[in-house]
């Protein structure tokens, strides 16, 4: 144990003199033996209703059964955890996820503060199950210790009536009754023992911002995050970080709104919910959009408008759709953007060559309404057109139009220019160029252009250029960039289909995205081979490291079922929704 420890534990059986126990009392909520400056607190109020998402029979059976689960379980850091589970489980007379609710299932409180001090405060619904877990780990660490030669550093001291252990000379815990308070340093293991003693001094439930955040959570939240936005804002880097995205013109489109609110507000709360196999973080933010004429003003939708519905395809593994007001948020880049980027002069110099000098604030982006999508699936080969060795999704973008009759032959001729302005550079440095077709689907004549195989024999194992077929359609009032023609060929069905519906968008809402796990599974899995080569080389990682990685990576995205992300502006708050839908069967 070090000299400072020492110290500080002999200060702490000092000051214990001076101090009458404490009466015994109702014990208050864990938030109260929090010090007020805490950043971050995160409260698990049923951790039960996790552990029962999570950890069910079919979850276990389901990750006992990967391969991937096995070769861990194999492996000397795995294998010696699964040990000791099996010596608590004997020792506490229970199994582990009995014992694990049991343990935890009257909460747990996780708090960094902002002097970089952290407290964990678990609360058990078994008193003496907590003692004897306590008592088996005292004598895990001390036959540690004495094998490390260094039995001194596991040591003990008195404060205010509880008795405060340190393990390994950094780390301080004491057991309260029903309560395990654990700190990453004495200093701050004493603060909540001193608030543990004076219910009434400054805690974090003391907070107006933190009982705001309490309020913004529904009720059956079975969890809650506060994060002090105040002073998150000034950890190194994020606020060099925020300026940034908002002098970045496609950042500041991108996240608009979103960059506004984290750096307005002065509190984030976040509720955690759970129903069967579902997980739902809900995040609200209390920053004012107060700058009318800034980058979030193009993304908030008008009353009763939003973000449409999110377009899918077949084998879709990423949909994104957005409410941006593309043609006023380029009609104001003078005044958002003083400091012309060299990305946004090249992106007007070459607008310019590909729509022949036309205005591109009023009679290109003009054209188009708020409604903007991106769509992300993974490719079906046509065994005639040959599968290229490393496969790569498509990639599409979609925007609705205004007068799309008119502005057809514009973007056909647009799109072709960049086609040979491609064709150009590539010719120049001796690689093949694309083919352009004029191909026919669902009614729809389209452009597709692609790489000729002529000439190769072997059509199984292609150049990853072969995964580019870029494609532009234009059905009904959408207007359809496509890497991939047969993404292409379906978002034309999906737009016409549509087309005919005339969806609602979803009001208030700016953006939203949903994820596919067990597609992204699939592609990752067709890159298998690829991918453990990749890690190899910069991790520099075994092969059989590298296939267990990657191994457990495909695992990780086969158990999620879908991924859905919804952000948008109620009343003066901003409201993000992450829903996480699990496949654990």
């Amino acid at each position: 144990m070090s000299r400072n420890v020492r110290i500080s534990f002999c200060m702490l059986a000092l000051s214990a003199a001076s101090h009458a126990a404490t009466a015994a009392e109702p014990v208050p909520p864990a938030t109260r033996w929090i010090p007020d400056n805490a950043v971050i607190c995160i409260e698990l109020n049923r951790p039960k209703a996790l552990l029962e998402t999570l950890a069910n029979d079919d979850a276990c059976k389901a990750i006992q059964a990967l391969p991937a689960f096995q070769s861990l379980k194999a492996g000397p850091q795995v294998g010696g955890l699964l040990t000791v589970i099996k010596v608590l489980e004997a020792s506490l007379e229970t199994d582990w996820r009995t014992g694990l609710g049991t343990l935890t299932g009257g909460g747990i409180t996780f708090a960094i503060c902002a002097d970089g001090s952290a407290l964990t405060i678990i609360e058990s619904e078994d008193e003496r199950m907590l003692t004897r877990l306590h008592e088996i780990l005292l004598g895990f660490a001390r036959g540690e210790a004495d094998k490390a030669g260094q039995p001194g550093r596991v040591v003990s001291a008195e404060y205010m009536g509880v008795t405060g252990w340190t393990f390994n000379g950094k780390e301080a815990h004491a057991v309260v009754a029903n309560r395990m308070i654990s700190a990453n340093r004495p200093e701050a293991l004493k603060a909540a023992l001193e608030l543990r003693s004076n219910s009434g001094g400054a805690n974090l439930t003391s907070r107006d911002d933190y009982q705001k955040v309490r309020k913004m959570v529904a009720p059956d939240a079975i969890g809650m995050i506060y994060v002090n936005m105040e002073v998150f804002r000034n950890i190194p880097g994020l606020a060099g970080a925020l300026d940034k995205g908002s002098q970045n013109p496609l950042a500041a489109l991108l996240f608009a709104g979103i960059i506004d609110a984290v750096r307005n507000s002065t509190a984030m709360g976040v509720g955690l919910y759970a129903k069967e196999s579902t997980l739902t973080l809900e995040a609200l933010l209390d920053g004012k959009l107060i700058d009318p004429k800034g980058p979030a003003a193009f993304a908030l939708p008008p009353a009763g408008a939003g973000a449409p519905p999110l377009l899918t395809a077949p084998r879709c593994i990423a949909s994104l759709s957005f409410h941006r007001d593309l043609h006023s948020f380029y009609a104001a880049k003078d005044s958002l953007f003083p400091e012309r980027t060299g990305g946004l002069i090249f992106f007007e110099n070459m607008m310019g060559i590909f729509f022949s000098g036309r205005d591109l604030t009023d009679e290109v982006l003009a054209r188009t309404t708020p409604d903007v999508r991106f769509v992300v699936a993974r490719q079906e080969y046509d065994p005639k057109n040959g599968t290229p060795q490393v496969q790569i999704p498509g990639f599409a973008l979609v925007l609705k139009l205004r007068d799309a009759e008119a502005f057809d032959e514009i973007a056909e001729e647009a799109w072709q220019k960049a086609v040979g302005l491609i064709n150009f550079t590539r010719g120049q440095q001796g690689l093949p160029g694309l083919i352009i077709d004029r191909p026919t689907h669902n009614g729809t004549k389209f452009t597709a252009a692609y790489f000729s195989t002529a000439g190769i024999e072997e059509t199984t194992n292609l150049h990853a250029r072969f995964n580019f077929r870029p494609a532009l359609a234009l059905p009904a009032d959408y207007l359809i960039l496509s890497t991939s023609d047969g993404l292409a060929r379906d978002l034309i069905d999906a737009a016409t289909a549509e087309a005919s519906q005339s969806p609602k968008p979803a009001a208030g809402v700016h953006t939203m995205a949903q994820l596919d796990g067990g597609q992204l599974a699939s592609i990752l899995r067709a890159n298998y081979d690829a991918l453990v080569r990749q890690n190899m080389v910069s991790k520099g990682n075994s092969r059989e490291a590298a296939e267990t990685t990657i191994g457990l990576l495909i695992t990780v995205a086969g158990f999620v079922d879908e991924v859905t992300l919804t952000i948008g502006a109620e009343k003066e708050l901003t409201r993000a929704r992450l829903q996480l839908a699990l496949n654990l069967q």
